[in-house]
């Protein structure tokens, strides 16, 4: 009995023996240093979590894996956790574990998922690195610069922060690297919207897009998956200088497909093609004579812009923002971005165009003029420019009138523009006659000499026909001489009047600056001309001789006594 005892107690034993060892090998193959355990937390202490995970000793994690931001512990005990096994054993016989690098291990296997199956992983962009950005998806990796966007980023900062879905490019984990890429997803994204934008896409087809890109001709427009071209002048029925004065980059607007080229697939986009051509019915909202008001949106040397509405802008001409005849800069009497008030003058629909007018909301000073300074009344003013022709006096703002060269003076003839300037100078207060107005045309004539009486009234009476003058000969002309008989006033002796012999030098007969006799042939008041003759008061002077020998040819001397006189007088 004994022998079977012991026989049996033999046999019982190893076989017991054997599955102890067995059970003893498979805990050591489930604890073993690089495996990921489940485990519950039995103890807590500034320095370390003690973690129960069925080992024949309790494991102890770094308190640290444990804290917040702010430092404080977030363990609690019973709590269960995944746990990594980094040393069975240690120095201290103590079994060490890790909460993070389970966690890590998890990722990585996770990721190794995702990059086996073609998937996308998301993450947080946290700092820029050398080349690239580092993004946190539970573990660092990486994203080259290349692979941030579709194109080029040259301000990564603006992505820090930013949580994105990623496609994970390159995994080596013997040495932990992570290549990831963005542009790849988005690229995805833009072929998966591009089929679906091609299948509605054609002329007419009213869309929403982004603004990709701004440019000075216009801007880039994302349809999803395809740009379009939304031209300058497409973007909005008003006047703008660039396409930003509307549009800004990430902006999603409504545009219309205006022309599609599918073989090239090239868009051309409009956006004020959504709202109705505002000059349709400009006539009608704007009538002429209407007042209007607008922001000023161009001022240049001959006018300024006003924008009545959004597409619709009038021109306001120089002429037609004062009154006043003086030119002033635009730029003086309106300013860029100023809202004022007009008046309609034209439109020409077709032409796009519709004039407008500033003056014709004060009065018209032209208007009152005639009452203010009636014809004939005397006005004094300064001399604002001097002309060939004459000079311009101000009389009123704004108006000026005009002393044309022939009102200078009844007597005196202007024959160099150069006697003007020795005149008169600018800034001279100068007294004139009103002559004339004229409002229509915004003419007013003026006269000096009309301060004075004309001299050619009494001419006539102190030169009448047949009255011997005395004068200076003051120029010759091809038809004759002038001899000036008193200041100002010249009388002319035709060449036929000069008594002289045919083909007889003028000048050598009569030198200028000499002093002549003549006879007053006529005088024209209207002409303001008087005709002399030489010859003819040669003859009457050759008459009146005559008469006297005559008159002495009827006393008693006789012949004889006659010819000593003349010869004793020296006549022949």
């Amino acid at each position: 009995m004994e022998g079977n005892y012991s026989e049996s107690s033999t046999g019982g034993g190893s076989s017991f023996a054997v599955e102890f060892e067995k059970l003893l090998k498979e805990r050591s193959e489930s604890f073993r240093p690089g495996k990921v355990v489940r485990g519950t937390v039995v103890g807590i202490n500034k320095d370390y979590i003690t973690v129960d995970i069925g080992f024949k000793t309790d494991g102890i994690i770094r308190a640290q894996e444990f804290h917040d931001a702010e430092g404080n512990t977030l363990a609690k005990l019973g709590e269960v956790l995944d746990v990594f096994i980094i040393s069975l054993e240690n120095e201290s016989g103590q079994l060490l574990l890790s909460k993070e690098k389970a966690e890590q291990k998890r990722v990585w296997e996770y990721v190794e998922d995702i990059y086996k199956k073609n998937g996308t992983i998301k993450g947080v962009v946290v700092q820029k690195v050398k080349g690239g950005l580092q993004v946190d998806i539970g573990i660092p990796a990486f994203l080259p610069g290349s692979q941030i966007d579709i194109r080029p980023q040259r301000n990564l900062d603006k992505f820090i922060g930013q949580t994105f879905e990623f496609k994970v490019l390159k995994i080596t984990r013997d040495k932990g690297n992570i290549v990831l890429s963005r542009r790849a997803v988005l690229m995805n994204e833009r072929e998966e919207h591009r089929s679906a934008t091609l299948k509605v896409l054609a002329e007419g087809v009213v869309m929403e897009g982004t603004v990709k890109n701004i440019t000075d001709f216009g801007a880039f427009v994302d349809l999803g998956g395809i740009d379009g071209l939304l031209h300058i002048s497409d973007i909005t029925w008003g006047r703008i200088n660039h396409p930003s004065e509307k549009l800004s980059v990430g902006q999603v607007v409504p545009v219309v497909v205006l022309k599609y080229e599918p073989d090239r697939e090239r868009v051309s986009l409009g956006m004020k093609q959504l709202k109705a051509d505002p000059w349709l019915a400009v006539h009608e909202r704007f009538p002429v004579g209407s007042r209007v008001k607008g922001k000023v949106m161009t001022v240049t040397d001959y006018g300024a812009f006003l924008e009545l509405e959004e597409g619709v802008e009038g021109l306001i001409h120089v002429s037609e923002m004062s009154w006043s005849k003086k030119n002033k800069n635009p730029s003086k009497i309106v300013t860029q971005g100023e809202q004022i008030e007009a008046v309609v003058l034209g439109i020409d629909a077709d032409a796009q165009r519709i004039s407008l007018g500033m003056k014709q909301l004060l009065p018209n000073p032209w208007d009152q003029l005639r009452e203010r300074h009636p014809i004939g009344s005397r006005v004094t003013g300064k001399v604002r420019s001097i002309t060939d022709f004459g000079i311009f006096i101000g009389v009123d703002d704004g108006i000026d009138g005009l002393v044309h060269v022939s009102d200078f003076s009844w007597t005196k003839r202007i024959k160099d523009p150069k006697e003007i300037q020795s005149m008169f100078k600018k800034g001279d207060d100068v007294e004139a006659v009103v002559l004339d107005i004229n409002a229509e045309d915004e003419r007013l004539s003026l006269g000096i000499k009309q301060l004075s009486e004309d001299p050619w009234g009494q001419l006539s009476q102190r030169y009448p026909v047949g009255s011997r003058v005395k004068g200076k000969i003051t120029s010759i002309t091809d038809f004759g001489v002038f001899i000036e008989i008193e200041d100002g006033i010249e009388g002319l002796v035709h060449n036929s009047q000069l008594g002289i012999d045919k083909g007889e030098d003028v000048a050598a007969a009569f030198p200028i600056g000499n002093v002549i006799e003549s006879e007053v042939v006529n005088v024209d008041r209207d002409e303001r001309r008087i005709s002399l003759s030489v010859k003819a008061l040669k003859r009457r002077d050759e008459k009146e001789e005559l008469a006297e020998y005559m008159e002495d040819a009827s006393s008693p001397m006789t012949f004889g006594d006659l010819l000593r006189q003349k010869m004793d007088s020296g006549d022949k």
